[in-house]
């Protein structure tokens, strides 16, 4: 009986060690650039979560904001909201251009902080 039950709960275990890390947000590495026609560079490389630790980062609106009155708002967050919805590759009428967006937030925030990289190949490597 007492093998039943350790089986069951050694199961049960198993089953969360299995699952929970699936319920999690992958560790992003590398921004895509899939939907570029034709990059000119390779993708950024970017290891989400450490890039935040290091850079004392743990509010998701800093870099992931929406919009109040046409204006970025970071009390706005939108984690998980690809870039892209808001901030089409061509730019459109009152929206920056993807590849504009990712380098203003990106190189604006490392000079802003006198830290990061600030060249093409510091991060398209």
């Amino acid at each position: 009986m007492q093998h039943m039950r350790f089986f069951a709960v050694a199961a049960l275990l198993a089953g969360l060690a299995w699952a929970l890390p699936a319920l999690s947000q992958d560790e992003m590495e590398r921004v895509p650039n899939t939907v570029f026609p034709s990059p000119q560079r390779s993708e950024a490389t970017f290891k989400h979560d450490e890039h935040n630790d290091k850079a004392g980062l743990f509010e998701c609106g800093v870099c992931h904001h929406g919009e109040t009155d046409g204006k970025a708002d970071p009390t706005f967050e939108t984690p998980g909201q690809p870039c892209v919805e808001c901030h089409p590759v061509e730019g459109a009428p009152g929206r920056t251009p993807l590849m504009r967006a990712y380098h203003r937030q990106c190189v604006g925030c490392h000079h802003d902080a006198g830290n990061g990289p600030l060249t093409c190949g510091e991060c398209h490597n």
